[in-house]
């Protein structure tokens, strides 16, 4: 039975406490109410929340934000680079704004106001993570009964026009970003040599990631065998099981900094986890890069001494000099002669390459459940569960990229992608 009792507080001034029954028999108690039926009043919705199984001990919705989402980030397991890239979140923009913040006191207007803030002094994507983290830790705190609902939850967050104005000129960069065609690719290719420019034109042209391309071994070459017709379809397949992650580690329950992870990691999805068909030119090249490794080196695209390439490594040595050119070196001691490479195509990263490949997935009509197979991306709607590749569907993709490969090696003029 709630009740209110008298209190006197400094300079005499009086105030009334509620003290009311909580479910494990013991007493809790609210201080501060004017009157003593404002008091009551408060202690008998207490117990009447109890007994209709929807209370939350007030000390618990009182509990400071950056201490439940502590708590919270310590219960969670995800992969490596989640944790880091989520403690990157909320030690640079989270907690500095909320930490103390009281669970119960976190609004949907404030957590707006704030994220639009992030957007105009970093960028919006940053602000839409940040939102969202924020989101499923008091999701978590529902969860958890320290509070009754999700304030955040459902919300579509109102952009700024000035943000707007950003995001556009963003996606006009986007849009101007260098188009790399099939020609350019296989002059790329001839640059860097044969073991690099086998990377990039299977990028190009099979679209595995960075790091699924770093984890490629002699193992991961196999056959696809499907019933066709009377008899059965085959072809050459590479196995994207692992990937190659680099990332600073950090405490799951502290956010404390570890050591840099540059290691084998499960890829990051069920869709990326799957076999890339691949037409006969690539199976080949992926065939003779293989036989040329050194007896004992088991990964496939490597720097010369074996060991994974850096993104930031590859990116200054490879993809630089080649996408955008290099001056001419003489001979001299310590390095030999250099000729000059004009620019091929300024800016291109591996990451665009990737998007050559869907790009010419479309061009040839790849049908939407094998496009989606092949890229690694899940396919939203009902049509993902309804719809899969077909053997026909495989064919005509393998005989596209083929004839896009042959009419690229004709337009140069070549019989051979390597010299020599």
């Amino acid at each position: 039975m709630a009740y209110a009792e008298k209190r006197i507080g400094t300079k005499n001034k009086v105030f009334w406490r509620a003290r009311y029954q909580k479910p494990d028999g013991t007493f809790g108690s609210q201080s501060g109410f004017p009157t003593k039926r404002t008091a009551l009043a408060w202690g008998e919705d207490q117990e009447a929340a109890i007994r209709a199984g929807r209370w939350v001990d007030p000390d618990l919705k009182a509990a400071p934000f950056g201490v439940w989402a502590r708590e919270w980030m310590a219960a969670k397991a995800p992969r490596g680079r989640t944790i880091s890239t989520r403690w990157d979140r909320l030690d640079t923009h989270l907690l500095p704004k909320w930490d103390h913040t009281p669970l119960i006191k976190i609004t949907w207007f404030e957590a707006e106001a704030w994220a639009n803030s992030v957007a105009m002094t970093h960028d919006d994507v940053t602000a839409s993570q940040c939102l969202t983290l924020m989101s499923q830790i008091m999701t978590g705190a529902v969860d958890a009964g320290r509070i009754l609902v999700n304030p955040l939850a459902g919300r579509r967050r109102s952009k700024p026009a000035v943000v707007k104005e950003r995001i556009q000129q963003k996606e006009r960069a986007k849009a101007e970003r260098p188009a790399v065609s099939p020609e350019i690719l296989l002059r790329l290719a001839r640059r860097v040599g044969r073991r690099n420019g086998t990377h990039l034109i299977l990028t190009g042209f099979a679209g595995p990631r960075w790091g699924e391309g770093l984890a490629f071994t002699r193992d991961s070459l196999g056959v696809r065998q499907e019933p066709y017709g009377d008899g059965v379809f085959t072809c050459p397949v590479l196995k994207v099981r692992a990937e190659v992650a680099e990332y600073q580690t950090r405490d799951p329950a502290t956010g404390a900094r570890g050591p840099l992870f540059f290691g084998l990691e499960p890829v990051k999805t069920d869709g990326s986890m799957r076999d890339i068909d691949l037409p006969p030119f690539l199976h080949t090249m992926m065939l003779e890069n293989i036989a040329s490794l050194p007896t004992g080196r088991k990964y496939l695209f490597t720097t010369l001494s074996g060991k994974w390439w850096r993104n930031s490594n590859f990116g200054r040595q490879v993809m630089r000099p080649a996408a955008d050119g290099r001056s001419a070196l003489p001979l001299s001691k310590g390095h030999k002669a250099r000729e000059k490479w004009e620019p091929l195509c300024p800016g291109l990263n591996m990451d665009l390459l990737r998007h050559l490949h869907d790009s010419q997935q479309a061009q040839i009509g790849v049908k939407e459940p094998l496009a989606f197979e092949q890229a690694g991306h899940r396919r939203p709607g009902i049509k993902a569960v309804y719809q899969h590749p077909t053997p026909t569907m495989r064919q005509e993709r393998l005989e596209g990229l083929q004839e896009i490969f042959e009419k690229a090696m004709a337009s140069l003029g070549w019989d051979s992608v390597w010299e020599g």
